[in-house]
Formats: C-alpha cells, structure tokens, sequence
C-alpha cells in the first residue's frame, strides 16, 4: 500500500475534484456538443465517475495524518 505524507494526500485531495469535474464535462456535457444522440449509460458514467473522484478526495482529506 502506498504511503502518502500529508502534504502529498492535500496535494491530491485538492486535484482529485478538478479531475472529477474534467471527466464530468467530457462524459456528460461532451454529449451535447456532439452530432450524435444522447447515451444516458454514458451520462451516468460520468455522473458516477465524478462522484467517484469526489469520494475520494474527501477520504483523502478526512484522512489520518502521518
């Protein structure tokens, strides 16, 4: 298991919802500007996929300190 330090779980509790919201926007509101048709599984995807990253960031955060 890897052991992050403090600064290092901050560093990566604060990127982890930019990429959260990056993978929102490619897979949910991406759709929109495309020429092909609405997919909900795609949609739900990203929906799931950010409030993955952000659960992650919050553990990360709420973590123990070493």
């Amino acid at each position: 298991m890897v052991e992050l330090t403090s600064r290092q779980r901050a560093l990566l509790a604060d990127k982890l919802p930019d990429v959260a919201n990056i993978a929102a926007g490619a897979l949910l509101f991406g759709q929109f500007l495309s020429d092909r048709t609405f997919s909900l599984p795609l949609a739900a995807a990203g929906l799931a996929l950010w409030g993955f990253l952000f659960g992650c960031a919050v553990v990360l955060a709420g973590g123990d300190q070493s």
